[in-house]
Parts: structure tokens; C-alpha cells; sequence
């Protein structure tokens, strides 16, 4: 069990959810009827559903919107949706792994591909990144929470692998603890940290890489324009990358 003091996001830039509400919501949305419908439409006994609640009530989504999207799985009236995953290269040669739920394959493919060959990037087949990553359980709280020693030890004792922390620099970066587990033990130690802890802003599968790139700012720009893309996409739900910013490259690009 490792405690780092800093960790920069691997997925995308905080706050850029905050300016894309109503797409959130309904990416969010999605995820719990599909949740819902591959297992009880009830939380407390479906831990993906549990989990998807626990994320969009994070995002402050109105309760009415997430009863009305795990009845809709209930009614048998939702799309079908299903869970696909791309691989590729970003500029400067960074893995990105992209997760999407959708109801049209072709449609999705046609915009992933369209994202990556606009800016910069390659598609590849399935496989060609992933094995530089490793499948893991991710449960995220926010830095308020406590400092690190606290949640460190929280962590140990729930039986999770590793923590990483980065405590904030105010608004903009309001910090964050990230505590990795095994996949097959992510909802048993959800559920212990959940009584020292509260209730995780996040809890779901995760690719984190076993090596991270540093990108210079050149090549930063274009990348965030790439993932930025893709999360712009109704079906893409996480875009997961080997990259690490620094700080100083951070704020040039604003």
C-alpha cells in the first residue's frame, strides 16, 4: 500500500463535467437503466446500480431524474444498449482506452474514429493499448473528506491496494483521493469505507496504467482537444488515458 501525495487526473480535466451538465445527466442516466436492467432495479441489492446512483447524485442530479431513468429499465420501454470499449493512440503516442453504451455500433465507431483521426490520434484494434493497463476497482472520494493519513488508514483497513491523493489548491482543483481495488473485492470495500468515510463520490472499473507518459504542452493541447471530443459524445462514458500533465502545462493551456 503506496500513499502518493499527488495525482493528476488520468481521465480528463476536473470540471470540464461542470459546463457540460444536461450531457452528463444523460450519460449518467444511461448508465443506471442499464445498470437496472442487468440486475435488481433496486440499489441496495444491485452494486453497479448502487454505484451509478452514488455517481450522479454526485453530480447533484435531482432525484426525480434518477428514479425516472431506473423505472425506465423497469418498463422495458429503454434502448438497447451495449457496452463497448476502443483502443487507440493520442498524440505523442498516448494509450487512451474509450468506454462507451450505445444503441447504434456503426454510429459510434464512425465518431470515435472521426475524433482520433482529427486530432492526432490512431484507432486500433481491440487489445493494441490495453495491455499496458490494468483492470482495477476505483472508488473516489473528495479531499474534504480528511488529509491523507486518514483516508490512508481507512483504506488499509478496508482491504483496498493503493491510494492516491492530491488535496486541492482551492476551487479550481478542489482535490481528491483515489483508492484502487481488485475488481472482485471493489463493492466489499466500497461498502466498509462507506462507515468511516461516508458515501464515495465514486465507485466503478477503472483502467489505470502501469506506466504514465509526460506530455509537453505542444502535444497537450492537441490531446485534450481529442479527449475532450470524445467526451463531448452522447455514447462515450469514460476516456481512460496513460498521460500525465504537469501543473505548469495546465495552466498555459487555461
Amino acid at each position: 500500500m503506496a500513499g502518493h501525495s499527488k495525482f493528476k487526473n488520468i481521465m480528463h480535466r476536473k470540471g470540464a463535467q461542470d459546463k457540460k451538465r444536461s450531457a452528463q445527466f444523460s450519460k449518467l442516466s444511461r448508465e443506471i437503466t442499464v445498470a437496472a436492467k442487468m440486475g435488481m432495479p433496486d440499489p441496495d441489492m444491485n452494486p453497479r446500480l448502487r454505484a451509478a446512483v452514488n455517481a450522479a447524485k454526485a453530480q447533484s442530479m435531482p432525484k426525480d431524474n434518477i428514479q425516472r431513468a431506473i423505472d425506465k429499465a423497469s418498463k422495458g420501454d429503454s434502448e438497447n444498449y451495449e457496452e463497448v470499449r476502443y483502443e487507440g493512440y493520442g498524440p505523442g503516442g498516448v494509450a487512451l482506452i474509450v468506454e462507451a453504451l450505445t444503441d447504434n455500433r456503426n454510429r459510434t465507431a464512425t465518431n470515435v474514429r472521426t475524433a482520433f483521426s482529427k486530432n492526432g490520434g490512431n484507432l486500433g484494434a481491440s487489445g493494441a493499448v490495453s495491455h499496458g493497463f490494468e483492470r482495477l476497482g476505483l472508488i473516489e472520494y473528495p479531499a474534504s473528506v480528511g488529509d491523507e493519513d486518514k483516508v490512508l488508514e481507512a483504506a488499509i483497513e478496508a482491504g483496498a491496494d493503493d491510494v492516491e491523493s492530491d488535496m486541492g489548491d482551492g476551487d479550481e482543483n478542489p482535490g481528491s483521493h483515489q483508492i484502487w481495488v481488485s475488481v472482485d473485492s471493489l463493492h466489499e470495500v466500497a461498502a466498509e469505507l462507506e462507515k468511516t468515510l461516508g458515501e464515495a463520490e465514486g465507485v466503478k472499473l477503472a483502467w489505470r496504467p502501469n506506466l504514465k507518459v509526460d506530455v509537453d504542452e505542444g502535444t497537450a493541447s492537441t490531446l485534450m482537444k481529442l479527449v475532450d471530443t470524445l467526451d463531448d459524445d452522447d455514447d462515450v462514458q469514460t476516456v481512460w488515458g496513460n498521460y500525465e500533465i504537469s501543473d505548469e502545462v495546465m495552466e498555459k493551456l487555461g
